[in-house]
């Protein structure tokens, strides 16, 4: 497939085509050496921006799952390209409202040792060389699938917002856990059996909901990304439905091993079910919910879509 390249005539900054790849090849360099080859002070020990990356895709930062954006990111990058298809290239010099503030942005991270912040402008330096080689139109094309990345960078700070995530799980895995017949007692975090049937479960920062939210928001991120057949408020709606899925589906299964330790045993729930839940329950649930909303949004469900038809007989019966 060819996707269209500017002309031969075409110039950048007012130098020829030859001469304006080169620019953007001389650029790509210099993202090489802050990126990859610049050390950053980070806790009295020297590391680049790559490899403090690589150390935060830790179960400390919520982010086990952060190789994987990456890979998503370049998927999605393929998918854009595809799409550029018959789409004319346009250069521009708009591009530089991206590219300036992004080798700014790096400048900042190389004089205050913030390896963050060069990370974070790698999309925006490669958006708007885009921008400034094929146009406003390929940049908005290209937009998503590079900013994805920015989902892979651990935020500062974060990991103090699961005390809210925790009281909620806590809170609605009692309610539902008595829904199940089993009778709880609630004290912050706290949920023990009212009858002193098994010890009190903690609902800590990792069973509050916030790793699976955070794995959960870059899958219907994506997903609602690829629904190209739907309108951009219904993709909008799958991309952030991963918010009320995971804060469900985890009460659910925090639930779960409360009914496990009732009705099964304290045993097997404290550790077998609790740590295997996740990979068992929750996450092919989540997947199930956003698949029938993505269904429901595009009128596939196979009963809906039997019934509008019935009723679509009906009504041409009734006109004829």
């Amino acid at each position: 497939m060819k996707v269209p390249t500017p002309s031969a005539e075409t110039t950048y900054f007012g130098l020829s085509r030859c001469a304006g790849i080169g620019a953007l090849l001389f650029l790509a360099l210099v993202v090489g050496y802050l990126v990859v080859l610049h050390p950053y002070d980070i806790f009295h020990d020297k590391y680049n921006a790559l490899s403090w990356l690589a150390r935060a895709w830790n179960h400390d930062n919520d982010l086990e799952h952060g190789w994987m954006i990456p890979l998503i990111s370049a998927y999605l990058c393929g998918h854009a390209y595809r799409r550029m298809k018959g789409l004319a290239a346009r250069p521009s010099l708009w591009g530089l409202l991206l590219v300036i503030p992004a080798a700014l942005l790096w400048l900042v991270a190389v004089r205050t040792h913030q390896a963050r912040l060069a990370i974070v402008g790698i999309p925006v330096m490669l958006s708007g060389m885009v921008w400034c080689y094929w146009g406003s139109r390929a940049a908005l094309k290209t937009a998503f699938p590079l900013f994805f990345l920015w989902l892979c960078v651990p935020l500062p700070g974060f990991q103090q917002t699961t005390v809210h995530l925790q009281l909620l799980a806590a809170k609605w895995a009692h309610l539902l856990a008595g829904c199940c017949g089993v009778e709880t007692l609630l004290e912050g975090t706290n949920v023990s059996s009212a009858h002193g049937h098994w010890s009190a479960f903690n609902i800590v920062g990792g069973c509050s909901g916030i790793r699976s939210l955070m794995a959960l928001l870059m899958i219907s991120a994506a997903w609602g990304y690829l629904a190209d057949g739907l309108k951009l408020w219904k993709r909008l709606l799958l991309g952030l439905s991963a918010l009320p899925i995971a804060v469900v589906g985890n009460a659910v299964r925090v639930a779960s091993i409360f009914v496990c330790a009732e009705y099964i045993d304290e045993q097997f729930a404290h550790q077998t079910w609790h740590d295997w839940s996740g990979l068992l329950f929750f996450f092919p649930v989540s997947l199930f919910l956003l698949a029938l909303l993505h269904g429901l949004l595009a009128g596939e469900v196979p009963f809906l879509k039997r019934r509008r038809v019935i009723i679509r007989q009906a009504n041409t019966t009734k006109t004829a």
